[in-house]
């Protein structure tokens, strides 16, 4: 087989698993069977908080069945998790700050888990991820610190310590990492090529730089689109597409909605989940608003509205602006043109013919009126 056919077909497997898993994300290059590499990364830091359980079939010589191991990992005190679904964090420049992570282990057989932080960050669907283990963090998550490694025995826990340092020119703002802990393991894929997969589940740490905090929200890019209804009697509906811009320093949670017609519509991401944005700092967020029964008039107008919130932190900020920006759609009732049109020919065709018909009728009549007389002037000359 040609070395290029085999990376190809590599890298297509590779995506699929991509797709498979969620918040998949396949790095690095494809091991020789047994090997322990850094491939596919999973972070469960969960929808709404909580944590999700990851699992993952352990590596293993060989010829021996491969064990799954499940497992979960939650912010703690010193004794154990303490309810919370993440970890906010208040510090100056320069200030350390040390929290604890809960690693359990569901599975029937120990495992040994690597402990790992980076840079944290929101995907397009509005859910927590960290960058994957090939990327190099450059920001909050090179100010974690954390054992690189722990063993928990089957249906036990550990708690380990992990300490958050913000360096001194830090800026002000939020800066999100997350903390996860991970297991490796080899997946043979049909020809024999070998894919590592890194299977990770964590949470969010966010830490809050004191200092001057300037959360701000902008819209941008407001696109719209008409559906006409297959009724020309109904109305149809209006898409408005935008996006949302973090522009200031802070983390911010965003209602939106569009106004239009008469009518307030709350928006949806662009992946059609509904409900508020969370938007770190530099975040461009695309939404959607479909503004139902809408007349097609030609022109409609009607405006996009942002209410962002400043996430919780024990520095205070000021309180975010609410923004508004102004639209025009073009609603074209084409349908109703067309029958509009298709009656006013009609009645042209009707009016025409009306008119032909009043022609001949006085052309007839003008004809008739001088057939008469030339009838007549035989009869007086005998």
């Amino acid at each position: 087989m040609h070395p290029h056919t085999g990376r190809r077909r590599t890298a297509c497997l590779r995506a699929l698993i991509a797709l498979a898993v969620p918040l998949l994300v396949v790095a690095g290059s494809v091991p020789p069977a047994g090997a322990a590499p850094a491939g596919a990364a999973r972070e469960g830091a969960a929808r709404e908080g909580a944590a999700l359980p990851g699992s993952a079939p352990s590596a293993v010589p060989e010829g021996e069945r491969a064990a799954t191991v499940t497992w979960t990992v939650r912010p703690a005190d010193e004794q154990g998790p303490d309810g919370r679904s993440w970890v906010e964090l208040t510090l100056d420049p320069g200030e350390s700050a040390t929290e604890h992570v809960a690693v359990r282990n569901l599975g029937r057989t120990p495992a040994t888990f690597s402990i790992t932080a980076a840079d944290g960050y929101f995907t397009d669907t509005g859910r927590f991820n960290m960058l994957p283990s090939a990327r190099p963090s450059r920001e909050a998550g090179t100010w974690v610190e954390v054992p690189d490694t722990v063993t928990v025995e089957a249906g036990g826990s550990a708690v380990l310590p992990f300490t958050v340092t913000v360096p001194r020119n830090a800026t002000p703002g939020d800066h999100p990492a997350g903390i996860a802990a991970s297991l490796m393991s080899v997946s043979q894929a049909p020809g024999g090529a070998n894919i590592g997969i890194e299977s990770r589940v964590g949470f969010r740490v966010m830490t809050r730089v004191t200092g001057e905090l300037s959360p701000s929200v902008a819209i941008d890019d407001i696109s719209t689109s008409y559906a006409l209804s297959w009724n020309p009697f109904e109305p149809g509906d209006l898409d408005v597409t935008y996006d949302v811009v973090n522009d200031g320093n802070t983390h911010l949670t965003v209602d939106a909605g569009v106004e239009a017609a008469g009518r307030t519509e709350q928006s949806r991401s662009s992946n059609g989940r509904p409900g508020p944005a969370e938007l770190l700092p530099g975040d461009r967020r695309s939404l959607i608003t479909t503004v139902t029964r809408v007349w097609p008039l030609g022109i409609v107008t009607g405006k996009v509205t942002l209410a962002p919130t400043v996430s919780a932190g024990g520095d205070a900020a000021a309180p975010a602006q609410p923004v508004t920006r102004t639209f025009v759609a073009w609603a074209v009732p084409w349908p109703q043109l067309i029958i509009l049109a298709g009656v006013l020919l009609i009645l042209a065709g009707f009016w025409r013919g009306r008119r032909q018909r009043r022609r001949l009728e006085q052309k007839l009549a003008q004809a008739q009126a001088q057939a008469r007389p030339q009838e007549q002037a035989p009869a007086a000359s005998g």
